[in-house]
């Protein structure tokens, strides 16, 4: 048996900070504090399992004290009423009415001689022994004159419009009998025990959540979905704002043609079909929906509890998930549900939960006169604990949301029209929004100089210019004359320098402020020009940045790069939370945009070098719509990833020829990726196609997904062809991921390209392509134009063209030794073997890879090298591609080695060649040793006015690295040989 107490609210209470104690037997509860006020509202439902009615209930009100008693719990006793179980259960219904019950003051305490209040409560019991109807009325409100004491008031409310709502107070006059027999039974009560004493039990504990939920399991089938949401509908405040979206992005932003109310049902109400089809989609198993229940706190909501079991994914099993749903808003028309999602099952699980936001809003008027609703849905996570994986947390969460909810909207499509004829006046409005939201020249300036900085040297400057008028002219003296006037004192010199110190800060900081206000340039609220797809970024905010100096703030900007053109925002000086609300556009362009580069800089004058504060590239392709239109960017980087530094954005991509020319797009690169054979390469992708005996291969990627592209030499396993492999990097090409090989050690797809016929040629276009991903596409698209005309077959890997041999080359004698070494052992670091390897990675190159030797010419060989320099060699970080040639000396009294050698991705890297002669002889002193001669000089396919700089670079920087490398040959040969000797 049940029974349920209703505390509802109480008045002339002598205090302001006041709760409430319930207790039946052995099971205590209580109510939350409320504060400030004499005339508490508390709302709340309580339950107690009994077992007969002679059991009573006691309900004790308690002043809440700020600091807890050690001895007498943490508030001290206003009043207490005792009221027995049978009166509850002789009742009609079994159900006691809303009723006022004085407070009996209580024996002992500091409110022994106060006026206790009263307090209004309705009890009922529920059970298999008793029969409930809690549709009918239970009692009446009177105000004729009865003989009954004047502190019994009783209202009269249905259990159905506690719930709903729905109906107001009645009154019903003639109620007098009724208002006597509940009289008479409350005199008995409160009279009773007025003998005994009785003793302030301080202890609290919670009913048990068993108890709870039985209670509204029986509950279920007077209190339903619909009356529950009229009941929050009856509490919504007008004050209380609409929840921002959570930081981690919008997975979803769409318009349905169903109303609000319609659409909050259908997602959300207990048994709700789409949730059973959705976990069928989903492979969802084990699912256990809690009833929706009234959680008690600061606020009361509508909550309840999701169970179930996530199918297992290519890297995580099977787990096990829990989800809270909370409404924290339902007006009728606006529904805000919070959803709190734990995994403790999956790797860091305990770390984190997943915080899920659904906005349900009505949407715009459609023309056929339906209704409409706007679903929005963010994520966010909360971090438990620090962890050193919260990237990879946050990286595998937001790809996990956003294959489940692409999922969820198809799902919700099938079942509701969607419409998007607001997106642009929607994105038209933010834009306007923005545009009246800066701050003036004057209000920037006052904030920034309203510091002690400024005042104090203001203070100083008036100070002096005071003194200066109302002192006299002093007496020349010391080393003064005529117009120099010396400090006269030690404290003098100190007082002037520290004013001259102050105005000099106060010069530096007028001049920071004028150079940042011109560093907006043109870029902010300028139109895009052309037709064409134009990108609009609205940069909102950030927060979290990053300051060199934990002392100062710095003072950020952002720039933008996307197709080799960037725009600039302005300057905000001295704080970590920017607020810009500026909007950039960039011209029209052919293509769609495919990555936007965004990097934030601390401003430092308009001649120094801009310190990174934090980057990040964002992926038009791989982003839906609705979350680059409004979405936080974490920043990439040392500083901002220690500062979890954020940007928010909002960016709209629109094509301003209309939205055929989206389809017409789509549709034409479909077509490219197939139409010339199997390799297509356009300013845009990589596209490969193939049909073997009826099996189609087909897939595509973009230039800004390649992370590296490498060529292997010739083997057995790629029948004696080079093979181009093209790695992309991590998460992206997934659509293509039918086409990789392999994967490389972070995750990211590797595609191998062979050729039996030629190979150099389209893999100079494909590196050629790839290194200017920054130029627009239609350079891009002139570069693979120009390729074609020279040969009209479909892109193979050709066969590239003859380099100039060194004897064109004008070469200078840089390097010349006597080594310990003979002939066949400094030979071995040309060899393609272990030595050559070991030695070329010490001497700073990566990736490093050779060919085997081929006789090209009779005594003649031939091999080709490509390998990266690091950055301690090159600050570029330049890839290197070498064709050496061999050949003896004659009477086999040496060898001599050609080389040429291309530089890529460092400036004027297509201007030159650069040339080598290693020219290796036996010793005339002994036969155990030999000397090697290095030449090297530099043939320009192209002038330009800084040749002699680059050449002079050249010659000194490989003349210290030839040094540095046969150092090293010299060393590890010796030691070799040592180790051999031993043996």
């Amino acid at each position: 048996m049940r029974l349920y107490v209703y505390v509802l609210e109480a008045k002339d209470l002598p205090v302001k900070d006041s709760y409430v104690k319930l207790r039946v037997g052995k099971k205590k509860s209580k109510t939350r504090i409320l504060k400030n006020t004499i005339v508490p509202v508390w709302n709340e439902e309580f339950v107690f399992r009994v077992h007969g009615t002679d059991e009573e209930l006691v309900v004790s009100v308690y002043h809440h004290a700020e600091e807890p008693k050690v001895f007498s719990g943490s508030g001290n006793l206003l009043g207490r009423i005792w009221i027995p179980l049978w009166s509850v259960a002789a009742e009609k219904n079994q159900t006691l009415p809303p009723t006022w019950f004085p407070l009996e003051r209580p024996k002992t305490g500091k409110f022994i001689n106060e006026n206790c209040g009263k307090i209004f409560l309705t009890i009922s019991l529920h059970g298999k022994s008793y029969e409930t109807s809690t549709n009918r009325l239970l009692c009446a409100h009177s105000n004729n004159n009865i003989e009954e004491p004047k502190e019994l008031e009783v209202s009269c409310i249905s259990c159905q419009d506690m719930f709903s709502s729905k109906a107001p107070s009645r009154k019903i006059a003639e109620g007098k009998h009724l208002m006597k027999t509940i009289a008479n039974r409350l005199e008995k009560i409160f009279h009773k025990n007025e003998e005994a004493s009785r003793s302030d039990d301080s202890s609290e504990l919670s009913s048990t959540l068993s108890d709870y939920e039985d209670c509204m399991e029986e509950h279920s089938s007077s209190c339903s979905f619909v009356e529950a949401i009229e009941m929050m509908k009856s509490r919504y405040d007008e004050q209380d704002k609409m929840p921002e979206n959570l930081q981690g992005g919008i997975l979803l932003d769409q318009l349905y043609v169903v109303s609000s109310q319609d659409l909050n049902a259908f997602l959300f109400s207990p048994d709700s079909q789409f949730s059973k089809n959705l976990a069928e989609v989903q492979g969802t198993k084990d699912v256990q929906e809690g009833p929706w229940m009234w959680k008690s706190g600061a606020t009361s909501n509508l909550t309840r509890a999701v169970s179930y079991t996530k199918a297992a994914a290519k890297l995580v099993k099977a787990v096990k998930a829990t989800e809270e749903q909370t409404y924290i808003r339902a007006d009728g028309r606006e529904f805000v549900v919070s959803v709190s999602v734990s995994t403790p099952d999956v790797p860091y699980g305990s770390t984190f939960k997943v915080e899920l936001l659904y906005k349900i809003v009505p949407g715009p008027e459609i023309s056929s006169g339906e209704e409409s609703s706007r679903l929005v849905v963010s994520w966010g996570i909360k971090f438990l604990q620090k962890t050193m994986m919260r990237g990879m947390i946050e990286g595998g969460v937001r790809q996990g949301l956003k294959e489940s909810f692409d999922q969820f909207a198809s799902l919700l499509t099938q079942n509701f029209k969607t419409f998007d004829t607001v997106s642009v006046s929607n994105k038209d409005d933010v834009l306007e929004t923005l545009g009246t939201e800066h701050q003036s020249d004057w209000q920037l300036a006052t904030e920034y100089f309203w510091n002690l900085t400024v005042v104090s040297a203001i203070f100083m400057a008036m100070y002096f210019l005071v003194h200066i008028l109302l002192s006299e002219p002093s007496n020349l003296q010391g080393l003064e004359f005529t117009g120099l006037d010396l400090p006269d004192s030690l404290g003098e010199l100190i007082t002037s320098g520290l004013l001259v110190i102050q105005l000099e800060r106060v010069y530096n900081m007028i001049s920071h402020f004028v150079q940042a206000r011109l560093q907006r340039g043109s870029d902010h609220g300028v139109k895009a020009q052309g037709d064409g797809w134009v990108l609009t970024i609205a940069l909102i905010e950030g927060i979290n940045l990053a300051s060199l100096v934990l002392t100062e703030f710095s003072d950020p900007y952002v720039v933008f790069t996307c197709n080799g053109k960037t725009r600039t925002s302005s300057v905000k000086l001295q704080t970590r939370d920017p607020q810009w609300n500026e909007i950039l556009e960039f011209d029209a362009m052919e293509e769609p945009p495919s990555v936007l580069d965004v990097e934030v800089f601390d401003f430092d004058g308009p001649f120094d070098q801009a310190t990174s504060l934090g980057h990040a590239e964002i992926n038009f392709v791989k982003q839906p719509s609705t979350e680059l239109a409004d979405m936080w960017v974490p920043l990439e980087g040392k500083l901002a990833q220690s500062s979890q530094s954020k940007l928010h954005l909002r960016m709209f991509v629109d094509n301003n020829k209309g939205v055929e020319m989206i389809r017409e797009y789509l549709t034409k690169m479909e077509k490219e990726v197939g139409k010339k054979g199997r390799l297509f390469l356009s300013s845009r992708i990589v596209g490969f196609y193939a049909n073997l005996f009826g099996h189609k291969t087909k897939f595509f990627f973009l230039w800004e997904d390649i992370e590296d592209i490498q060529v292997l030499p010739p083997s057995l396993a790629s029948m004696g062809s080079p093979t181009l492999v093209i790695v992309l990097r991590k998460d992206r090409g997934l659509d293509a991921r039918h086409g990789a090989k392999s994967q490389d050690e972070e995750g990211g797809l590797k595609f191998y390209f062979q050729s039996f016929a030629s190979f150099n040629g389209a893999s100079r276009t494909i590196m050629a392509l790839w290194r200017t991903r920054t130029l627009t596409p239609d350079q891009k698209a002139q570069i693979a134009e120009e390729q074609e005309d020279q040969d009209d077959t479909p892109i193979m890997l050709e066969d590239a063209g003859t380099i100039p041999d060194v004897e064109d080359a004008k070469l200078s004698k840089v390097f010349t030794a006597e080594l310990p070494i003979n002939i066949k052992s400094l030979m071995e670091i040309f060899d393609g073997e272990k030595l050559e390897h070991k030695i070329m990675e010490k001497s700073g190159c990566l990736n490093y890879a050779t060919t085997t030797w081929e006789l090209v010419k009779p005594d003649v060989f031939e091999r080709h090298l490509s390998y990266k320099f690091n950055r301690h060699v090159s600050v570029f970080g330049g890839e290197v591609t070498c064709r050496q040639q061999k050949f003896p000396i004659a009477n086999n009294e040496g060898w001599i080695v050609n080389e040429v050698m291309a530089l890529h991705g460092v400036p004027f890297d297509d201007h030159f060649h650069v040339h080598f002669r290693y020219q290796m002889e036996k010793s005339v002193h002994t036969d155990c040793s030999c000397k090697c001669d290095v030449y090297i000089g530099v043939t320009w396919l192209i002038s330009t006015k800084f040749q002699q700089q680059i050449t002079r670079n050249i010659t000194d920087r490989f003349a210290h690295r030839l040094k540095e490398i046969f150092e090293v040959v010299e060393r590890e040969i010796l030691f070799r040989t040592q180790q051999d000797s031993s043996i």
